[in-house]
């Protein structure tokens, strides 16, 4: 488990442009299984090489014409039944962090694991992630 004060300012990123933080099994659940949503789930890290991009790609794909109704965040290594919830619904997919989902209306329409989002830029992430509103949202 990660510090609090370490994760704040990572944290902050996503809260800061609408993101709900979401540290139970229930509220993931909730949120992604709301009937006529579209909701964008970020599981969260501290990892430099792939989260320092993850972040800001999700920011700037949030400057689209369609975005998703709901937009929410778990931190791996922080909240860790969330991150188990999410990840679960989340399946064939195995575990990664960062991750980014869409999912509408409970069903996963778009995953972005860990490989597509490492060693890609945040305009490439973002541009990735806007086709897929454009076409679920």
């Amino acid at each position: 488990m990660y510090p609090a004060e370490i994760v704040k300012p990572m944290r902050e990123e996503l809260t800061a442009v609408g993101f709900d933080q979401c540290t139970t099994p229930e509220s993931v659940a909730s949120a992604i299984n709301k009937k006529g949503a579209t909701t964008l789930v970020v599981v969260n890290s501290v990892c430099g090489c792939a989260a320092a991009n993850a972040r800001p790609g999700v920011r700037l794909s949030l400057a689209n014409d369609k975005t998703p109704t709901q937009l929410i965040t778990v931190f791996a290594g922080v909240d860790k039944e969330a991150t188990a919830e999410a990840r679960n619904l989340m399946v064939p997919f195995p575990p990664s962090s960062p991750s980014i989902a869409l999912f509408n209306d409970g069903e996963l329409v778009h995953m972005l694991e860990r490989h597509h989002i490492e060693g890609r830029s945040a305009n490439i992430i973002a541009e990735n992630l806007k086709e897929a509103y454009n076409t679920h949202c």
